[in-house]
């Protein structure tokens, strides 16, 4: 009886795990690739020395007026000409990591943020997979700058959440 018992068990865990196996596979190579970019975001965050803001809560701060200065790190033709958070300024940085500025970005990027090192600044890109807002984050906080933030969604969030961007014509 023991022994039946067992086989029962045996062929309803096997089955059990036969039905799910197809959906479990799709399932978990999507995790697998959340799961990486989560962890590629994570390590730029704890590297980069800089604080995340959600898009709520980036909208929040808009809606209060909240002083604060936003920064948009896309292309200027391709994209923040097109698409940008309403008062942001633009600056390009590049997708990959970025070791150092040089002199002449370091001066660029300067004016833009300006003399107060205790100014909220939110840099944002794209969407959250692509690093010009990490650069960007990163070297606003290398800078000394201290309330620094990272708006991972982008542009790509903000307007999926239906809130209102700006173009230049």
């Amino acid at each position: 009886m023991a022994n039946k018992s067992f086989t029962l068990a045996a062929i309803l865990v096997l089955t059990l795990s036969l039905c799910g196996s197809a959906p479990a596979l799709e399932w978990g190579t999507k995790e697998l690739d959340t799961e990486k970019l989560a962890v590629q975001f994570a390590k730029q965050v704890n590297t980069g020395g800089y604080q995340i803001v959600t898009t709520e809560e980036l909208k929040g701060w808009i809606d209060k007026k909240e002083p604060l200065l936003i920064v948009d790190t896309m292309p200027y033709e391709d994209s923040y000409k097109k698409n940008h958070i309403p008062g942001a300024v633009q600056i390009e940085f590049p997708i990959e990591e970025m070791k150092q500025l040089d002199e002449a970005k370091k001066a660029e990027f300067l004016k833009i943020l300006g003399p107060d090192k205790n100014r909220k600044i939110v840099v944002y890109c794209g969407f959250t997979k692509c690093g010009r807002s990490h650069n960007g984050a990163k070297f606003a906080a290398q800078l000394g700058y201290k309330n620094v933030y990272r708006h991972p969604g982008g542009i790509k969030a903000w307007l999926e959440a239906g809130y209102p961007s700006s173009s230049v014509k």
